[in-house]
């Protein structure tokens, strides 16, 4: 509920001022509060796409070029982005050699089909009902 108050003070010919108040109350919750909240959401999901999208393109770069698993920083990419990249190895017959430059499309269609999974949760959260009048 908000309430508003508005005074105005005028003056008329003779010289009189008057004060006139203006209460008004609205019982309506305040739009932002929801509008907050899913804003919030719309972001954090868009982040933990991101996170995801981020792990899985240094993947492809990496299996596209051949790095080689030993080195550090190539097993930690490896061993973060192959959860989100397993359920999509079987869609293209795939090979489990690492170290060796390919093309992994398996790596391509999970960054799609979590993108359109992240646009299609968002879309949900931001649809808009109509308001009772």
């Amino acid at each position: 509920m908000t309430e508003q108050i508005q005074r105005v003070q005028e003056v008329d010919s003779d010289g009189f001022a008057t004060t006139k108040t203006t209460r008004t109350v609205d019982d309506m919750p305040a739009p932002t509060d929801k509008a907050d909240t899913t804003n919030t959401a719309v972001r954090i999901i868009w982040f933990i796409t991101g996170v995801v999208l981020t792990l899985l393109a240094f993947r492809f770069v990496l299996i596209l070029l051949g790095a080689n698993q030993a080195n550090g920083f190539v097993n930690f990419i490896y061993s973060l982005s192959h959860p989100f990249a397993a359920p999509f190895f079987g869609i293209f017959s795939y090979d489990q050699t690492l170290g060796v430059a390919k093309f992994e499309l398996s790596t391509l269609v999970a960054m799609l089909v979590y993108s359109l999974v992240a646009f299609g949760i968002v879309r949900l959260l931001t649809i808009r009902r109509p308001r009772a009048v």
